[in-house]
């Protein structure tokens, strides 16, 4: 088999589609479909199906996929055997993050890592089933899922916990509640909510907290943006779920910030990879000046680190009641 035949499946497996693929690899769909046929031809099993017009793969196409990540790395690996003898070789490293996190880590990333490697950022929030495939265009994605939400395919990417972060109730400080050291679920049955979009991760917060109350939420305003939503809470018009280390970094004057006492929220933020890009020395290194970061962003808010994590071992004791 051909690496580059391998390489074209998963983008497939990443991008969703024949012409997403060609459109990154800067050729002809037509182009891609040649080589996809030139792989199936040595496979004795289908590797791709049509759902209407897209082109999907199998379950054994998402196999080979998977096996070819794996080549992929090793023939990095091969090369960084020989280049860790040379100088940097000035790979720009791509990173990104959803927006609450870029926003927490990005510029203590930069300090940390001082120019060496250089680092390209970009900011990107989707739903949870999309993470994984920004791999595809940046070497470290930072993505968050909730505690229910599905793993991230392992197979696929390689996954790097760097926080585990507690979620609270954002009220505005006139709120009658923000007066209270203690709130329940039951207390927020009768607000206004700012809830992200559908199908972003923190939506499910609402939901469980509705199955909690026995009703739905009243669901007043869509914000994506935390500092957009910090906003409306500011005003009086709602309240809403807030994540309590990454917001840390924008002004939170005139909201407080409440735990549930009888549901326990978290969510895991973690960078994926694919296998190939943790081959390359240069965005090791830039994932290390990351966990370095994000630990010291959870030693500050008094958050969870994850299992291995550079401030794990400082945390141990304070885990007790935490939803993981």
């Amino acid at each position: 088999m051909d690496a580059a035949h391998l390489r074209l499946l998963r983008e497939l497996a990443d991008r969703g589609s024949v012409a997403a693929v060609a459109a990154a690899l800067h050729v002809s769909p037509s182009a891609v479909s040649q080589q996809i046929a030139a792989l199936q031809s040595r496979v004795p099993v289908p590797l791709t199906t049509r759902h209407g017009r897209v082109l999907a793969l199998t379950a054994a196409g998402e196999a080979l996929a998977a096996a070819g990540a794996r080549v992929d790395a090793a023939l990095v690996e091969a090369r960084e055997a020989v280049g860790a003898f040379l100088d940097d070789d000035g790979r720009v490293v791509g990173v990104s993050a959803f927006h609450s996190a870029g926003l927490a880590l990005f510029g203590p990333l930069l300090r940390e890592l001082a120019d060496r490697p250089a680092v390209r950022l970009t900011d990107a929030d989707v739903a949870h089933r999309d993470f994984p495939g920004l791999t595809a265009d940046h070497d470290i994605v930072i993505a968050h899922r909730l505690a229910h939400d599905p793993e991230w395919p392992r197979d696929r990417v390689v996954v790097t916990p760097l926080l585990v972060e507690p979620l609270a109730i954002a009220l505005p400080a006139a709120h009658p509640l923000a007066r209270r050291g203690k709130i329940v679920a039951a207390d927020l049955a009768d607000e206004e909510w700012v809830s992200v979009h559908e199908g972003f991760p923190l939506a499910g917060v609402l939901s469980h907290l509705a199955a909690r109350v026995g009703r739905p939420l009243r669901i007043a305003h869509r914000v994506n943006e935390f500092s957009v939503t910090a906003e409306i809470v500011r005003a009086g018009a709602a309240v809403a779920v807030f994540p309590g280390t990454t917001s840390a970094s924008f002004d939170r004057d005139g909201v407080v910030l409440r735990p549930l006492a009888d549901v326990d929220l978290v969510r895991h933020v973690d960078a994926l990879s694919r296998p190939d890009a943790l081959a390359h020395a240069a965005v090791r290194r830039v994932l290390s000046a990351l966990r370095s970061v994000a630990g010291a962003a959870s030693a500050a808010a008094g958050a969870v680190p994850p299992e291995g994590s550079p401030a794990a071992g400082a945390s141990r004791g304070d885990r007790d009641g935490v939803e993981r």
